[in-house]
């Protein structure tokens, strides 16, 4: 059935957590109304001096901060060397004094407001702010990625010394003993796991996943199916010289064709 689409859930990207470093509360009052604007900022603090804002930003974690230059307490440059690089937000310095603006952009600032600014040239530094923010998120998505692929990779070497079987499934790494899994089955794109009661999705295609399992252990009965031999009950004619594979749990798989000669040489 084809869901309307007035009814289909979208998930909405996560608001991006920002904060206002100034030590003017009217200044911080301008940035913040026009922050209010944007549904896409999530407002999580505000700071007046340079130590107020190393506190806000190590407990708060913004993704973005607009940032004063001169404030008592360290100026902004001091406060992003108390932060560290690592922790640091994506910065707009907000700034009455055009000569810190080089300075500003060695510390990989994204935009420098001279104050007084306009709405226009506040949207415009906010939007060059978010595409930055929305940048990182997405290096971070890939490095998170990668690392995983590693752990798997990691896992799946790990698990081949030690005999037993990884499965990735709904964000789990599970090391399944080869005892554990009755027979396995194509599912589109997945393979799942029969384990007992359990079944188990993963990403991956029976070609390889039949690579990686113990031959000796584990035999393809069908394109669809890999059964554990210590599973196997017995072999049942069928029809038209076929037979059905009966699993001691009373499962019953098709043996195809051409997979009979694997079933032989294993149990003759």
């Amino acid at each position: 059935m084809k869901i309307p689409a007035s009814s289909r859930t979208v998930p909405e990207p996560a608001r991006i957590r920002t904060i206002i470093v100034d030590d003017e509360p009217a200044a911080r009052r301008g940035v913040r109304l026009l922050l209010a604007q944007d549904p896409e900022i999530e407002l999580v603090g505000e700071a007046g001096t340079g130590a107020e804002a190393v506190t806000l930003i190590e407990r708060e974690r913004p993704a973005l901060a607009f940032l004063d230059v001169q404030m008592p307490g360290g100026d902004g440059f001091e406060t992003l060397a108390q932060v560290g690089v690592a922790a640091a937000p994506v910065i707009v310095f907000v700034t009455a004094y055009d000569e810190h603006a080089l300075r500003a952009f060695e510390v990989n600032a994204i935009d420098y407001l001279l104050k007084p600014y306009d709405d226009a040239r506040f949207r415009a530094a906010l939007e060059r702010a978010k595409g930055a923010v929305r940048q990182r998120r997405g290096e971070a998505e890939s490095a998170r990625w990668h690392q995983l692929v590693r752990e798997l990779a990691t896992a799946r070497r790990s698990a081949a010394a030690s005999g037993r079987v990884v499965v990735k499934t709904a964000g789990e790494i599970l090391f399944l003993k080869p005892d554990e899994i009755d027979w396995i089955e194509a599912e589109g794109d997945y393979v799942k796991f029969h384990a007992g009661s359990r079944g188990y999705l993963m990403r991956e295609t029976m070609t390889q996943l039949e690579a990686r399992l113990d031959p000796q252990q584990f035999v393809r009965i069908h394109r669809s199916a890999i059964v554990n031999l210590d599973r196997l009950q017995k072999l049942s004619p069928s029809f038209a010289g076929e037979y059905a594979v009966i699993l001691r749990d009373g499962t019953k798989l098709k043996l195809s064709r051409g997979y009979h000669a694997r079933i032989a040489a294993l149990v003759k």
